[in-house]
């Protein structure tokens, strides 16, 4: 039996769902969105959530109706365009009135009562609404999704700079403490979703996104939000997945306390599959996994992902393929083993070693950054020092091939292969190729059966 974690962890021999004890309970909500979720997963339902974003507000609200409509237990989501989230509000003004085609939703443009009037009966206890923004700078969408009453929105001082803008990690961090403080200061409080655990969605080992997504959190609750929760990506081999997504668990458990939190899965956001049986086939693997470690809540991807973005439709339709799936594998639950890499170990001393750098942990991210103690491997922010690097190895588990000046012990040297162009394309589209060609070797057996 591969054991991970501590006694009351879960141990990847069954169901996650109901056995994965963390340290702490989640203390009581104070965000109608955590409330939501936590009633849910109480309920032994997985909350499933599409990435959505319209710039018209009749075409935004048909959406949401949408959604709220699914055959699933489901969550909005408003996704901002590209305008909004580096503070152009005056192109996404003009491209409003000029009926230019905008990438998401401008709710600086379109004003806080025009988003509250928008959502009218929608939004409530039993619908809630998350903003997508994927801004470094964001204390304006922050005022605005006050104004206009959001449940939560997601983001981080890390994970929405490094990989999205060239703003220096230090400004940052200071803009993300301002956010934090303004959602501190309001009566009912906004959930926040660390976006931690999806470093440049594919080739970061699972252990530096899971303290990411922790120290993500901690530097949340340093300043005074209390309905955070912390986000895992799906990789490349579901047993690593598994073992990666108990040690955040338990991690979050001891660190967080009574703070109401819960994880949220992200079907793969990588190279995606480009044939509809592959895609579909790697979000029920990501759905699966969701109930097999416990996860409250997915995000989903739809077939279109890789050509295009999808339409209403296709993102009803991808939630309600990934909650009969999630349903399925609660009811008939499939043994998975979990690796037992020591990832909770390599997560917890990245989380330590960076928290005694600095007296908050805004100051210790930021001087784990200028000193490669943290160094997201691939990422090209001047503020990433980019020495370190993974690679995935002939079983699918991503590993690290050259941690830099990371206190990390790197892979058995023996079984990694020179980086190149061609090495890494290969393992780019790692998932791309082994759903793809998955569907087809299938087709192949049918059609000579």
């Amino acid at each position: 039996m591969n054991t991970v974690g501590a006694p009351g962890q879960y141990t990847g021999t069954g169901p996650a769902r109901g056995l994965v004890a963390p340290v702490a309970a989640p203390g009581p909500s104070r965000s109608r969105f955590s409330a939501f979720v936590r009633k849910s997963a109480d309920a032994g339902r997985l909350v499933v959530q599409p990435r959505m974003g319209f710039a018209e507000l009749p075409v935004m609200r048909e959406g949401l109706r949408g959604v709220r409509a699914a055959r699933a237990t489901a969550v909005g989501t408003i996704t901002l365009d590209s305008y909004t989230r580096v503070n152009d509000h005056d192109s996404a003004r003009a491209a409003l009135r000029t009926g230019a085609e905008l990438n998401g939703f401008p709710l600086v443009a379109h004003g806080p009562q025009a988003t509250r009037d928008m959502l009218g009966d929608l939004a409530g206890p039993d619908f809630p609404i998350q903003v997508r923004h994927g801004s470094a700078l964001p204390y304006p969408l922050f005022q605005a999704m006050v104004e206009a009453g959001i449940d939560a929105t997601e983001g981080g001082p890390v994970s929405y700079c490094l990989p999205y803008s060239r703003v220096p990690l230090a400004e940052a961090t200071d803009a993300w403490a301002r956010c934090c403080d303004l959602l501190a200061a309001q009566d009912e409080q906004m959930h926040l979703e660390s976006f931690g655990g999806c470093m440049l969605g594919q080739l970061c080992p699972p252990s530096l996104l899971v303290a990411l997504s922790v120290l993500e959190a901690l530097f949340f609750r340093e300043h005074g939000l209390s309905s955070i929760s912390l986000s895992y990506a799906q990789q490349t081999n579901q047993a690593q997945d598994l073992e990666a997504l108990a040690a955040l668990r338990r991690l979050a458990g001891e660190r967080l306390g009574a703070t109401d939190w819960h994880v949220v899965l992200y079907t793969y956001m990588g190279v995606y599959p480009r044939t509809p049986m592959g895609s579909f086939r790697i979000l029920e693997d990501s759905a699966r996994l969701a109930v097999r470690s416990g996860t409250e809540r997915l995000i989903v991807k739809t077939p279109a992902e890789a050509f295009r973005i999808p339409t209403v439709a296709e993102n009803v339709d991808a939630l309600e393929f990934a909650a009969a799936v999630a349903a399925d594998a609660a009811e008939r639950p499939e043994p998975v083993a979990a690796t037992a890499t020591g990832l909770y170990e390599e997560a917890r001393m990245l989380v330590d070693s960076t928290l005694d750098l600095a007296p908050t942990v805004g100051s210790a991210l930021v001087r784990a950054f200028a000193r490669g103690h943290l160094d997201v491997p691939f990422c090209l922010h001047q503020d990433n020092a980019n020495v370190s690097r993974a690679y995935v190895d002939p079983h699918g588990l991503l590993r690290w091939a050259r941690p830099g000046a990371m206190p990390l012990e790197p892979a058995d040297t023996e079984s990694v292969r020179p980086l190149s162009a061609q090495s890494l394309i290969e393992m780019l589209g790692y998932n791309e190729r082994r759903f793809d060609r998955e569907q087809l070797v299938r087709v192949r057996q049918w059609s000579l059966s």
